[in-house]
């Protein structure tokens, strides 16, 4: 059975408060939107105290080219990338050149070599270490790539493998773009990094307990709707598309996809003891509490990441799994769900155990 042997967050230097992004909103929005006061209100229901950008925010005030941008995503990304690497291999007590497959997911910047060539020669791993790069999957990229990464070690046991997630959603707001939807993601998006290792069952044991087996996942795509997330490639960069419409979705969708999941490995609702949840935005997490009835209490660790660090894209997923396990680490009968709606529009879902030790 594949496991999560270690995991390690990062994220950039620039501790942003939301009010001072609010404050710069109010700026650039209003000659678009004489009554701009009328639309601010959601950066406190977005219920984000606090975000982490790689840049200050006085850094967009001088117009930037994609190309620009861009080297900053490529820079950010190894000084960061790397960072979470080595402390997530620290924890297991292993070197970079013993990682046998390194994947790398990200939806907010561009690489060729891609980024995982560059921090293989960057950290001196092994030259014959396979790689690959994943672009594209949004918010459900860190599931999708845990997906990718448990398949290789179920048919290679004695491998690992290290899934990164490099996200900087700061990098992708257009300056010259007043939609609604692009002043709603300045209220919610921002940067992180993941480092996750994953290993084979048939790794020799190290003497330090794994921090959850994964016992299988599930990808959902849903027909006809790419409009609902994603990006329009502009000359300018990335323009968002952000549907109203995704907390409904769901709310609606998740109860019978989850038990469809569910039913495929044996268990019911019932068995569940944890949700470990991707708070894509305040009313996102709300829908998915609405739709199982889960309390405040069961929603807290996504919403304190929320409050704290903002919507990460892929790597959210990360920092509620480490913060969950750091508050109270799975026992080895219990079983927990990890969910994410994302591009697509589609959803991932992944079962975790905790390990026997």
């Amino acid at each position: 059975m594949p496991r999560i042997q270690a995991l390690s967050t990062a994220v950039p230097a620039h501790e942003t408060p939301q009010t001072a992004v609010q404050s710069v909103v109010r700026e650039r929005f209003a000659p678009a939107y004489p009554n701009i006061e009328r639309y601010l209100p959601i950066f406190r229901h977005s219920k984000i105290d606090t975000r982490f950008l790689v840049r200050p925010l006085e850094w967009w005030d001088t117009p930037r080219s994609f190309g620009e941008v861009n080297q900053v995503f490529v820079e950010e990304a190894l000084h960061l990338g790397q960072a979470a690497i080595e402390r997530c291999l620290a924890q297991a007590d292993l070197a970079p050149a013993a990682i046998d497959h390194l994947i790398v997911v990200t939806t907010t910047g561009l690489a060729a070599p891609s980024l995982d060539a560059l921090l293989i020669d960057r950290l001196a791993m092994g030259r014959h270490t396979r790689r690959t790069p994943i672009w594209g999957l949004g918010c459900a990229g860190g599931l999708g790539g845990l997906a990718r990464a448990c398949e290789y070690v179920r048919a290679e046991p004695t491998e690992r493998v290290l899934l990164l997630n490099v996200e900087f959603c700061s990098l992708t707001y257009l300056a010259d773009d007043f939609s609604k939807r692009n002043l709603i993601a300045t209220s919610l998006f921002s940067d992180g990094v993941t480092a996750v290792l994953v290993e084979g069952d048939a790794v020799p044991a190290s003497g330090r307990q794994g921090q959850a087996q994964v016992l299988g996942s599930l990808s959902t795509l849903y027909p006809d709707s790419a409009e609902i997330m994603g990006w329009n490639i502009v000359d300018a960069g990335f323009e968002v598309v952000f549907s109203s419409r995704i907390p409904s979705i769901v709310r609606d969708e998740f109860p019978q996809l989850l038990d469809y999941f569910l039913d495929t490995h044996g268990l019911g609702r019932a068995d569940i003891s944890r949700y470990i949840l991707h708070p894509g935005g305040a009313k996102v997490l709300s829908a998915y509490g609405e739709s199982l009835g889960l309390s405040d209490a069961a929603l807290s660790v996504p919403s304190q990441i929320l409050r704290r660090y903002g919507n990460m894209s892929s790597a959210t997923i990360f920092f509620v799994l480490d913060a969950a396990l750091e508050a109270e680490p799975l026992a080895a009968d219990e079983h927990a769900v990890m969910a994410v709606f994302g591009p697509g529009f589609s959803a991932e879902l992944s079962l975790i155990r905790g390990c026997n030790g």
